[in-house]
């Protein structure tokens, strides 16, 4: 989905087409066992700052340029700013690798999860967790629950909305096969009919000319919209995980990558510690008024 400003992308997912359609436009659903569990290879030695990395003493981290707020901060993913470069130096200090051990590198959205053997050690740009994704990549465990979210334009009706019951009357769009639109008609359950898009872009588009009320995408999307592209418009908020395991960004490995239980690993102790819930906190809650919608 990938996501925001590098929501940014989905999304800044965050941000060209390949975000917005793939990534972090809406970003694809999950499957049932795609949440907090990595793929990959295991039994990893992890010992700390002696990884087999692609250069020895060094971890080369990948993300995708430009990179867009909150995920990253002036378009610099190595100042440890914003949500996921801070997210990266926490691995990579979990790991056994200070700041500057840490290599930075510029990879494309789309390449970063394409067949084939990759030039980092892990990439960090909105990446949901899929099993399609899967076939071609390792993915660490979840380090970001993705929530879906409603967009409108300022001032109108729909942006005034602050409940599920509010949206019932609206006239809805997402993009087709995502799990936007699963929570427009399993959720909300509009009583007009949900408008269906090819793409992304085109939900947004009918937004702009006013072809329907409100669109729901992924809320690293939402950012980035809002932020980026639909000025205008406004993130009237969130919804809960409706059960199961939820839709997670995960950070994508070779396939196979003797790395991948040693950084699944060091998300987990992360995500144990509190510390990606403080950085979630510091990075994201604050940076858009996003309320849950029930």
């Amino acid at each position: 989905m990938h996501s925001a400003p590098r929501v940014l992308r989905s999304a800044v997912a965050a941000a060209s087409i390949a975000l917005l359609a793939t990534a972090v436009g809406c970003a694809p659903q999950p499957d049932d066992n795609a949440g907090a569990k990595a793929s990959g290879s295991t039994g990893a030695t992890c010992a700390a700052g002696k990884l087999a990395t692609k250069t020895s003493g060094k971890l080369t981290i990948a993300t995708d340029e430009p990179a867009y707020e909150p995920w990253f901060k002036d378009g610099k993913p190595a100042n440890g700013e914003g949500f996921e470069s801070a997210v990266a130096y926490a691995v990579a200090k979990q790991l056994g690798y200070e700041k500057n051990a840490v290599v930075w590198q510029s990879v494309p959205f789309n390449k970063a999860f394409a067949p084939g053997e990759k030039t980092f050690d892990f990439d960090i740009n909105q990446v949901s967790i899929s099993a399609e994704r899967k076939k071609a990549v390792d993915f660490s465990s979840g380090y970001y629950d993705v929530r879906q979210a409603v967009i409108a334009l300022k001032g109108t009706k729909a942006a005034k909305a602050t409940s599920i019951a509010d949206l019932k009357g609206l006239k809805l769009g997402a993009q087709v096969g995502t799990t936007s639109l699963d929570y427009i008609e399993n959720v909300v359950k509009p009583t007009r009919q949900a408008a269906a898009y090819a793409k992304n872009d085109q939900a947004k588009s009918a937004l702009e000319n006013k072809q329907v009320d409100a669109i729901v995408v992924d809320l690293p999307t939402a950012f980035y919209i809002t932020a980026a592209e639909v000025t205008d418009g406004t993130i009237v908020g969130q919804f809960e995980n409706q059960g199961g395991t939820p839709e997670q960004f995960g950070l994508v490995l070779d396939k196979g990558s003797a790395l991948t239980s040693c950084v699944s690993g060091a998300v987990d102790a992360l995500r144990k510690d509190g510390t990606l819930a403080k950085l979630e906190q510091e990075w994201l809650s604050d940076a858009v008024d996003a309320p849950v919608l029930k």
